[in-house]
């Protein structure tokens, strides 16, 4: 997904095309990060 917002930047330039992407990565940063925390913090079943 982040290719297609890089691709309609780079042909386009427009400004708001890569913000978005910027902000999209860091949504999927932030969600990777999320996911692993909460796995560490369950209990283990047994």
């Amino acid at each position: 997904m982040l290719d297609l917002y890089w691709n309609v930047f780079r042909q386009t330039g427009n400004i708001e095309t890569y913000l978005l992407m910027k902000e999209v990565e860091a949504d999927n940063k932030k969600g990777n990060e999320d996911a692993s925390s909460a796995m560490e913090q369950e209990d283990p079943i047994g």
